[in-house]
């Protein structure tokens, strides 16, 4: 602080100004926290706290003494302390989960687990049977290769489906880091997904004006966009018509894909964006199951809401939300 008032007027307010902004900064990381986190001092009084950790630890009290009950193992709660030193004072970061947080968390990681072991059972299983069919007398070594070919072009493309899910949710790949201008990297993804479309029967369309842009990378762009499109490919039947729209709305920007194919039973729609999960027309299909959660994934670290509605018959329709770029 002393050599922060040596400093020409200018170089003080440019000081202050990265100081405030720095402790905003703080202050928020702490505040939106999906974490139980509370700041204690050396004397354990409580600074500042996250809130789900206002919402979830009951008298916890800014200024008042931590109660240090919360610590109990019968809590059911694994507290973590950091202790750190700023501008001279000892302080703790403190960082606790609700009770059930880690058992929700194996239940979710091993039923994921098990998921993805049961989707690469079945082209595994195939492709054992391509093989060893391969070796019989008058088979067709070639053909069968070719379909053993895309049983192991399956498997990889589900392990880099996995692969790609888990980076977003460890926050490896970063999802709005910038923001991109839609309609050239839309009408890249569409070029390049034409031949497929027009092998299964789909008609597909881009309406998207070249001033709209998106609150994400391109590289995000490209992975919703194509997913989109390849659902409806593998799903919406021939004789379909495939519409990605993009457009500015008040506060933000919509991503809409829509198609009047087969559509979806009422009573999938709201299981549309879970890992693996196939309705009953789905379920014919070579897809991993993990092309919509990951859109859902995407749409929803960068702020925005999807959202899906449709009807056996009436097609589908998936609207992404984002927040202004």
């Amino acid at each position: 602080m002393t050599r922060l008032f040596r400093r020409s007027g200018d170089e003080r307010g440019d000081e202050l100004a990265r100081l405030r902004l720095e402790a905003e900064r703080a202050s928020r990381l702490v505040e939106e926290s999906r974490e139980i986190v509370v700041v204690l001092d050396e004397e354990r009084r409580v600074l500042t706290a996250s809130r789900r950790a206002r919402e979830s630890l009951e008298g916890l009290v800014e200024g008042a003494p931590f109660p240090e009950a919360l610590l109990r193992p019968l809590g059911g709660r694994a507290p973590v302390a950091v202790p750190y030193e700023a501008d001279g004072r000892r302080e703790t970061l403190l960082y606790l989960s609700a009770p059930g947080d880690r058992a929700a968390y194996e239940e979710l990681r091993a039923g994921f687990t098990a998921a993805v072991s049961h989707e690469l059972r079945t082209p595994l299983a195939r492709l054992l049977v391509l093989l060893e069919t391969a070796l019989l007398p008058g088979a067709d070594p070639a053909e069968l290769i070719e379909q053993a070919r895309g049983e192991v072009q399956r498997i990889g493309e589900l392990i880099d489906d996995v692969l790609f899910l888990s980076e977003l949710e460890s926050g490896r790949a970063v999802v709005s880091l910038g923001t991109t201008w839609a309609l050239p990297v839309l009408e890249q993804v569409i070029a390049g997904l034409e031949e497929r479309a027009g092998d299964a029967g789909i008609e597909l369309r881009l309406e998207c004006p070249a001033s709209v842009s998106l609150p994400l990378r391109q590289r995000m762009v490209e992975v919703i966009a194509k997913n989109l499109a390849e659902n409806a490919i593998r799903h919406a039947g021939p004789g379909v018509r495939f519409t990605l729209t993009v457009r500015d709305e008040s506060g933000g920007a919509v991503l809409e894909a829509s198609d009047n194919g087969a559509g979806v039973a009422d009573e999938d729609l709201p299981r549309l964006f879970e890992r693996f999960f196939r309705g009953d027309r789905a379920r014919a299909s070579r897809g991993t199951g993990l092309g919509l959660a990951i859109v859902k994934h995407i749409v929803t670290a960068a702020g925005g809401t999807v959202e899906a509605t449709g009807a056996p018959g009436a097609g589908l329709t998936i609207r992404c939300v984002f927040p202004s770029a």
